[in-house]
């Protein structure tokens, strides 16, 4: 009798601890929604699962994205499902309901709501793409046991807080074929967001097939460009996601590519236009005292713009010092002529002229924020990318909301910066802007932006994903939503989940690495990426003058990414015995200490070409560090001879080495102190 009352009571107790445990804690969705209630069922994924869609499906949205539903759930649970689709009653497993077909604008209801019950599973939504983003939540519900695959029991209630939560990618400066793109789309698709901002010109590359300029493919883009065919696949591709695609043609700066194939139209006379092989920002400058220039430009745009459904146009408008213009006299007139002050207010008088070709064209103008001045349009939109990190107070977004524009921010999320996953998800797109209803209204949302100045389609996914999952999130979840430890534990998972859609993040860095080692075991090269990351910021090409067009982009650079996994560990292991003293942390120190320790004798046996030959000092250092550091500990004695070794080893460590950083190496510090002042001889 005892041993039944202990039974029952044990049972009670863990029912209370499971149901005092977080769905944040228990779940590992991304983004997170507004509402979710647990309901203790569990819907069985079996042969028998079948998906029943009731709304007019004149798109075919919900039943490609059903399809590919069942062939991801299939793929992840090793589930044979018998028949799955389509089912037209209302006996089917997954029912589907919604009313209307989504037009893709900042108006469209993404809203839905989510029921799995034991025997059934219910999505409803206003619109097909509302059905699309309670599929892909539903797919981050799929559980295990050793028996079998299930849906987690939890309803569902969610909607974006922004309606603009985007992905910017440059196709301009490293092209991005077609398959690149895709499958970008299809991850955008995975953590809901929902506008692709394609920026196909630069200094670098006109990336689009021109019917009536064909200069532009055949002079100012080395072959690699999209022919409009490509392009209107794509825009399709991304609409059956729910995405929207907004073109960028910068203008009128960023424009040694379209000066290279008509030089005609630049600012600079008997100037040699070449299309640009270095980074940065460059004087080729679209010259707008010239109607011809107008004229180039509406009949380009009037001939691409259909390719691109979307209301919104991106004309760049961003770095354009001028320099061409101050030194052509014509200009200069012009300027006088039309009482133009200055730089800004001739770009201003240019960006007007493109608002009303763009305006006929049923477009609205969008461009950088250097485009907002007094006299700008207020149908214009302003993209925010200069904040506190260009020395401002803010961003510029509450500056243009306040002013009347609509307005998207970037600022703080340019990925490409190769920052940690915390820093663009502790910046909230509004932040503690005090604004009015419609001033809030006119803020759009926010993207995430990859300049590809050092990517190629090998490495563009590593450089995107996973960060921008968990940036995502701060475009759709609620503001409150900001706990970064949990984040970071649901980002984990949904990284793996990533690789299952086709981003190639993960498998490609093995690549670079059988690249780098001949193909032999690159095992020690694996563990030193782990606890290295590229420079930041721009300083691995500062001026951008060491990388070109054609530089190699297969280094150990690119095999190390933002967030070094074992440096991520390692760092809050130490902090975590510095100052708590648990052994638990220690005992975990030591074996990532041995690790380094053992990893340089591997290092030793690989066949050293000057690649792994330059990356020797930084393996040679952190296996000598590891080793002082774990004899201190063991021993708990340290010699002033030692201390001084490791301070001067550490200090090598510090310098940058291959164009990465070692990410550790404060935490060696930390480690050196606190040996110091607990084991030092005295």
């Amino acid at each position: 009798m005892k041993k039944i009352v202990l039974i029952i009571l044990m049972s009670v107790i863990h029912q209370s601890i499971s149901s005092q445990i977080k769905p944040s804690e228990k779940y590992n969705l991304m983004p997170w929604p507004q509402h979710i209630l647990e309901n203790k069922s569990v819907f069985k994924i079996d042969k028998s699962l079948t998906i029943g869609i009731f709304g007019e499906d004149t798109e075919k949205r919900v039943e490609k994205a059903s399809i590919k539903f069942l062939r991801r759930l299939a793929n992840r649970t090793g589930v044979f499902i018998d028949k799955g689709f389509p089912i037209k009653e209302k006996k089917a497993s997954i029912i589907i309901n919604f009313d209307t077909v989504s037009v893709l604008n900042i108006n469209n209801n993404e809203s839905y709501s989510l029921d799995i019950q034991k025997d059934k599973i219910l999505i409803n939504a206003k619109t097909d793409v509302g059905v699309l983003r309670g599929l892909e939540t539903l797919l981050q519900l799929v559980n295990f046991n050793k028996n079998e695959y299930y849906f987690e029991g939890v309803s569902i209630k969610d909607s974006p807080r922004f309606v603009w939560r985007g992905l910017m990618i440059d196709a301009a400066r490293h092209f991005q074929p077609v398959a690149v793109i895709k499958r970008n789309l299809d991850a955008m698709a995975s953590v809901k967001l929902n506008v692709f901002h394609w920026h196909l010109t630069d200094d670098q590359g006109f990336r689009v097939e021109s019917k009536v300029f064909p200069k532009l493919q055949e002079i100012a883009a080395d072959g690699l460009f999209y022919t409009q065919e490509q392009i209107k696949d794509v825009v399709k591709y991304a609409s059956n996601l729910g995405i929207r695609v907004v073109p960028e043609f910068d203008v009128p700066g960023h424009a040694s590519a379209i000066l290279a194939a008509y030089p005609a139209l630049g600012s600079k006379d008997n100037y040699k236009y070449n299309v640009e092989r270095y980074s940065g920002v460059f004087d080729p400058t679209l010259n707008p005292s010239k109607e011809v220039t107008y004229l180039f430009l509406e009949t380009l745009f009037r001939e691409i713009a259909p390719l691109f459904p979307d209301e919104y146009f991106h004309i760049g408008g961003d770095e354009n010092e001028g320099k061409h213009w101050d030194s052509n006299k014509e200009i200069q007139d012009f300027k006088k002529k039309n009482n133009l002050k200055s730089n800004h207010d001739l770009q201003t008088y240019f960006n007007i002229k493109l608002e009303k070709v763009l305006n006929k064209l049923g477009k609205k103008l969008m461009g950088w924020d250097e485009i907002l001045t007094p006299s700008t349009p207020k149908t214009s939109v302003i993209h925010s990318w200069r904040g506190k990190h260009e020395g401002l107070e803010q961003s510029t977004l509450i500056e243009a909301a306040k002013k009347g524009y609509q307005a998207v921010l970037s600022a703080g999320y340019y990925i490409d910066r190769m920052l940690s996953v915390d820093q663009h998800y502790s910046v909230d797109p509004i932040g503690n802007a005090i604004l009015t209803k419609e001033e809030r209204k006119r803020v759009l949302g926010a993207e995430a932006t990859m300049w590809s100045e050092l990517v190629t389609p090998l490495t563009i996914d590593s450089r995107i994903w996973p960060r921008t999952a968990a940036i995502a999130e701060r475009f759709w979840s609620s503001k409150k939503v900001i706990d970064i430890k949990n984040m970071r534990k649901r980002l984990k998972v949904i990284n793996f989940q990533l690789e299952e859609i086709g981003i190639t993040h993960l498998r490609n860095k093995n690549v670079i690495l059988r690249n780098i080692s001949n193909n032999t075991e690159n095992g020690s090269l694996e563990t030193l990426t782990k606890i290295c990351e590229p420079l930041k910021v721009y300083s691995r090409n500062k001026g951008g003058t060491e990388y070109k067009t054609f530089s190699p982009f297969t280094l150990f650079a690119d095999a190390c990414s933002a967030d070094a996994e074992d440096a991520l560990v390692f760092n809050n292991l130490v902090v975590s015995y510095v100052k708590n003293r648990d052994a638990k942390s220690l005992n975990k120190i030591i074996i990532h200490l041995n690790i380094w320790i053992k990893n340089h004798n591997d290092f030793k046996q690989l066949d050293h070409n000057p690649i792994i030959e330059s990356l020797t000092a930084l393996s040679k250092n952190t296996s000598e560090v590891s080793k002082l550091l774990l004899d201190a500990i063991l021993n708990k004695k340290i010699s002033n001879k030692n201390i001084s070794k490791g301070e001067k080893l550490i200090e090598k460590l510090k310098t940058p080495t291959e164009d990465v950083e070692v990410v550790i190496v404060e935490s060696f510090n930390k480690l050196l102190y606190f040996c110091k002042k607990n084991y030092l001889k005295r």
